[in-house]
């Protein structure tokens, strides 16, 4: 249709898309520690299972949805694990970890200093998907970047 944007606004190019054993405690989940705002109404099905939500994270957009079996939509759980890791930035990620291992998620790696600049810990959320959290603590000049770059992989 003409006039019509094929990207529309608001939406970044890519949006991840979960789906989720628990759509509702999902969102409040990720509300309630990484501090994403709902975007919209949910879709709820007359079965109850959100069929659509919206979540803006930043300048992110998550979708999710509960899992839809009949048409192949099934969470990590469901599958036997999530090889995908969502990577997001935070202003005070010591807090955000906090609160992520208190309301249920699992520590997949611990919090530390990374040689790049940031310092991040990963985890996995008690629906399956894995996440790592970061906050910018080092701007690190490329010269140095790539000295510690090869020390952190075994170089010199």
């Amino acid at each position: 249709m003409p006039g019509v944007k094929p990207i529309p606004d608001g939406y970044p190019r890519v949006s991840p898309y979960l789906f989720v054993d628990g759509a509702a405690a999902a969102i409040d989940f990720y509300t309630s520690v990484l501090g994403a705002t709902q975007r919209g109404d949910r879709m709820t099905g007359p079965d109850g299972r959100v069929g659509h939500a919206e979540l803006q994270l930043g300048d992110s957009v998550i979708m999710l949805a509960d899992e839809y079996p009949e048409v192949g939509a099934l969470g990590p759980k469901t599958v036997g694990g999530s090889p995908v890791l969502l990577n997001v930035y935070v202003a005070d990620v010591d807090a955000v970890f906090a609160k992520a291992l208190a309301a249920g998620a699992v520590e997949l790696r611990p919090l530390a200093d990374q040689f790049y600049g940031d310092r991040s810990g990963s985890f996995e959320d008690p629906f399956g998907h894995r996440w790592s959290v970061a906050s910018h603590v080092e701007d690190v000049p490329p010269e140095e970047m790539a000295a510690r770059a090869a020390a952190a992989m075994g170089g010199s």
